[in-house]
């Protein structure tokens, strides 16, 4: 059995080791998160502002034993501030160097496929420490919020970057909803919907 609790600013550091750890072998962020010398500790950095901007709402999850956080955005949010969206496009420039201008694309693609049509909640980001896969924790975090979001009535939308995760996703009610790439024809990203309950 395993529990969660919504995380407050006081987790931002825990949520953003997870998620750190948990995309750092992701067919797409490793690629868009590249540096020309093949360092990765500013991956954190990048992680740390999505995690930053989640929590400015009550709706990022952390399981009970800090093993995997499921990072929701509600149907009237944003994942970043204007404020925070300049500072992504500074650590860009900083850390990617000439992949700067990639990573500015790729972040205009996800922009571009996002649903605007009907109110719903965006699950921005879900990962599980790697010392704990295989267990299961993930996906009963992903079904233990899902049921929150049925209680409400509301719609879920996602980006899965790793299509090794489509079927889990699909088992819990997401349709397949669009599909875009990397720029230069790289890893692809399925977009998933799942219909209001």
């Amino acid at each position: 059995m395993f529990g969660a609790r919504r995380a407050t600013p006081a987790d931002l550091d825990e949520v953003t080791e997870i998620v750190t750890l948990a995309f750092a072998d992701d067919p797409l962020w490793s690629r868009a998160l590249a540096r020309p010398d093949g360092r990765t500790e500013h991956h954190a950095a990048f992680w740390r502002l999505f995690v930053a901007g989640a929590l400015r709402y009550p709706n990022t999850w952390i399981t009970e034993g800090g093993e995997a956080a499921a990072i929701w955005i509600p149907p009237d949010g944003t994942e970043l501030s204007v404020e925070q969206e300049d500072q992504l496009g500074e650590l860009a420039a900083e850390y990617l160097g000439p992949a700067a201008g990639e990573f500015d694309e790729l972040m205009a693609r996800f922009d571009a496929v996002h649903p605007r049509g009907e109110p719903h909640y965006y699950l921005s980001l879900l990962g599980t420490h790697p010392q704990h896969r295989g267990r299961g924790i993930g996906i009963w975090l992903l079904a233990h919020t899902l049921a929150m979001l049925d209680a409400e009535h509301q719609p879920a939308y996602l980006e899965s970057s790793n299509p090794a995760n489509n079927d889990r996703y699909k088992r819990l009610g997401f349709e397949l909803h669009g599909e875009f790439s990397y720029p230069g024809a790289g890893p692809p990203v399925t977009t998933m919907w799942r219909p209001a309950r």
